[in-house]
Parts: structure tokens; C-alpha cells; sequence
């Protein structure tokens, strides 16, 4: 081709490479990726969270054991809990996915549940309310139920502005180059479900 005639072809494809150019930073390809990655450092947080409570359970139960007559089957309903929530396997893709987020919730209430019924019935020892490791095990609980109650409301709010993103004009367009839709959230599957383990000394 000669240098004259690809000068011509070039000046004729300059104004459609400039609208290709303006549609996709208008269209909000790059504000997509932005919050796709903010809904993933923020589930990573969760995750987190929610692995340091499931670090802390197998010592709480150790604990617990050395206090004479501690009801069994309460501490055997927290080792299950702790098995099925650990059983669920995450990984970033659950952000996209209703089913697995659901069952990785219910798994963690459960464990919720269980670890605040230890909790009840403890109070009728006072032997094992003054150990100093209980205590000490019933402080890093309640920082990590504290923790993981912050980290979901940081992802709740990340999703939130996902979503919002994902269905708005004209960020729409870019969310759909990228096959990106609603993403689902955390919500509350049982009464109290949403509050953490009442923890008293």
C-alpha cells in the first residue's frame, strides 16, 4: 500500500477510533473493573474474618473441656458447626453466586448459634468463667465477631455499589462488554442472625 493511500485510510478511521474511544470511557468499562475488584478485596476481608473465628473455636473447645461436668453435647454441636462452616468451599467466585454465598451463610449462623449457646450455658461455671485463658478466648471472640461484623458491612456496601454501577447509564454498557451482572449480598436467614453471640463474663 503506499504511504499516501494509508495517510487517506488512516485520517478516515481517526473519527471512528475516537468514538470507539469515547464510548468506552463513557460507557465505564474502567469504573466496572474499579468496583469489581473493591466487592473482591472486600470479600477477601470476610473471609478472613470469618477463617480467624474458625481458628479460635478449636481452643475455645479445649478450654471448655477442662471444666468439670461442661455439657457434651454442647461442645460437640460447636465442633460440628465449625466442620460444616469450614466444609463450604469459598473462594472470589462466590461473589457471583447466590447458592454458594446462601449455603456459606447459613453455615456461619450456625456456628453463630452454636458458639452462643457455649456461651449460655458457660455462665453456669464460674470455675471456667475464671480461667484466665476463657477469658482470654472469650476477648478474641468477641474483637473477631466484632471484626467480621464491620468486614460484611464494608462488602454489603461494596456490592451495593456494584450493583448500582452495573444497572445505571451508561456504566451499563460497560458492565455488559464485561459480562458482568447483580451481584447477590449477605442478608439475615434467621431472627437475630444478623447480631453477633451475646458474650458475658
Amino acid at each position: 500500500m503506499k504511504p499516501c493511500s494509508t495517510l487517506q485510510t488512516a485520517k478516515k478511521l481517526a473519527p471512528t477510533l475516537a468514538l470507539c474511544a469515547a464510548f468506552v470511557t463513557g460507557c465505564g468499562f474502567n469504573a466496572v473493573v474499579a468496583e469489581d475488584e473493591t466487592v473482591k478485596a472486600a470479600w477477601a476481608e470476610v473471609q478472613s474474618q470469618y477463617q480467624r473465628r474458625a481458628d479460635l473455636v478449636p481452643n475455645l473447645v479445649e478450654t471448655v473441656k477442662g471444666a468439670a461436668g461442661f455439657e457434651q453435647s454442647v461442645l460437640t454441636n460447636v465442633v460440628e458447626a465449625r466442620a460444616k462452616a469450614t466444609a463450604v468451599t469459598i473462594d472470589a467466585s462466590i461473589v457471583d453466586d447466590p447458592q454458594r454465598l446462601q449455603a456459606f451463610e447459613e453455615a456461619q449462623t450456625r456456628l453463630s448459634g452454636a458458639l452462643g449457646r457455649l456461651l449460655a450455658v458457660s455462665e453456669s461455671y464460674p470455675d471456667l468463667k475464671a480461667s484466665a485463658a476463657f477469658r482470654d478466648l472469650m476477648v478474641q471472640l468477641e474483637g473477631t465477631e466484632n471484626r467480621i461484623t464491620v468486614a460484611r458491612g464494608r462488602y454489603i456496601s461494596a456490592v451495593a455499589q456494584y450493583n448500582t454501577t452495573v444497572q445505571s447509564f451508561p456504566t451499563m454498557c460497560g458492565a455488559g462488554l464485561r459480562g458482568k451482572k447483580v451481584r447477590p449480598t449477605f442478608t439475615a436467614t434467621t431472627p437475630g442472625a444478623e447480631s453477633a453471640p451475646k458474650v458475658q463474663f
